[in-house]
């Protein structure tokens, strides 16, 4: 195989008797994911990482558009109805036109947010054989994968991941890793928190009750996926996570000062500023259903880069919900003649389901469920 450092200039490989799945099988077999490659000095990206040209033409190419990434300051939203009525207006502006924005005095103290990014840095830099015990394929339970989407996506993508169900029904103690067992069991309860507010906020942009979401059960389900991306030899041809919608109500992102995640926006992708102290929320499409496309549900990616590791820590409102029977459907109250109802109704675990099994391909999930009005 012939792999040039331009996008342009990737020829198509030419070995009669290349086996994708056997090499997939053989890089999930070493249980050492990503890291396990750069620790073993690789130089060359793995073919399984390569992604189609055409899919790779604008990495180079960032807008030439200035946009103001929406930052919206929480300070003051429970004690001032002024604050916290301009503050639901913002959201509202963000969740139409961006479908995502970023929140500072958001209540999480700065320490919890670099602890848990610290801890995420040390599972994944403690000794190999060790990680290797929590290697499993199994998202119902706590463990440690590479590309959950790795034998059904058309490309692999470069980053290892640590995933972990926390609410309705959290993990023990000794279920999490030692090295970060006690931030994982603190973070989420401050997301818990946080995203109870979040969804407060929500249901009165789209002129509902405060609590009209929460009474949804929106807020029930939370899950954590601790991404570690490691440099990239090759950074061009690959991605850190191909684009993609997330396929919950909304997630609460911690990242690193690195950078690196883009937002498509006006048909460009658009980088997301790190912030220190900033979290980064998002529309999922489970949300964009039940509000009948008033809120948009955004693609966006994660470049690969030759520096990191790069870490970020997403929190997924609504993605899991285990065997819950709660079928989703556009809010009545958001619904007229004029405004019919856009999707079916589905559960999270169905949603869930598909998504997993179509991977990261480009294309929503939110398609599937579309009705044809």
């Amino acid at each position: 195989m012939v792999v040039s450092s331009t996008v342009e200039e990737i020829q198509a490989p030419i070995e009669p008797k290349y086996d994708r799945k056997s090499e997939l099988q053989a890089f999930d077999d070493t249980k050492a994911g990503v890291k396990g490659l750069v620790d073993a000095g690789v130089t060359k990206l793995p073919r399984i990482f390569i992604h189609p040209p055409e899919n790779l033409r604008d990495i180079k190419n960032p807008t030439k558009t200035h946009f103001d990434f929406p930052l919206i300051d929480l300070d003051g939203v429970d004690e001032n109805p002024r604050i916290r009525q301009e503050i639901v207006d913002r959201v509202r502006e963000a969740s139409e036109t961006w479908g995502f924005f970023q929140i500072v005095n958001h209540g999480v103290p700065v320490t919890m947010l670099e602890e848990m990014l610290d801890g995420v840095r040390r599972f994944n830099e403690q000794d190999t054989e060790i990680k290797k015990q929590f290697y499993s394929r199994d998202f119902t339970k706590v463990g440690f994968h590479s590309n959950f989407d790795l034998f059904s996506s058309p490309a692999a993508n470069w980053r290892d991941s640590i995933n972990c169900a926390i609410a309705p029904n959290p993990p023990q103690p000794e279920e999490l890793p030692a090295v970060c067992r006690e931030i994982m069991i603190e973070y989420p309860k401050q997301v818990m928190r946080l995203g109870r507010s979040l969804f407060k906020l929500m249901s009165e942009s789209l002129g509902l009750s405060p609590n009209h979401l929460i009474e949804m059960e929106c807020a029930g389900s939370l899950s954590l996926i601790c991404h570690y991306y490691p440099p990239c030899p090759e950074p061009d041809l690959t991605f850190g996570t191909t684009k993609h919608s997330d396929n919950d109500f909304i997630t609460v992102l911690l990242q690193d000062n690195l950078g690196g995640l883009q937002v498509q926006h006006k048909n460009q992708w658009v980088d997301v500023p790190p912030i220190p102290g900033a979290l980064v929320v998002n529309i999922g499409d489970l949300f964009q259903l039940v509000s009948n496309d008033k809120f948009k549900s955004v693609e966006h990616r994660a470049l690969a880069s030759n520096f990191g590791p790069r870490i970020s820590v997403a929190s997924f409102f609504g993605r899991d919900s285990g065997p819950s029977s709660k079928a989703y459907a556009p809010i009545k109250e958001l619904l007229s003649e004029d405004e019919p109802p856009k999707y079916r109704p589905t559960t999270p675990k169905e949603y869930t389901d598909f998504f997993r099994a179509k991977g990261l391909d480009g294309t929503s999930a939110l398609l599937h469920f579309r009705l044809q009005n």
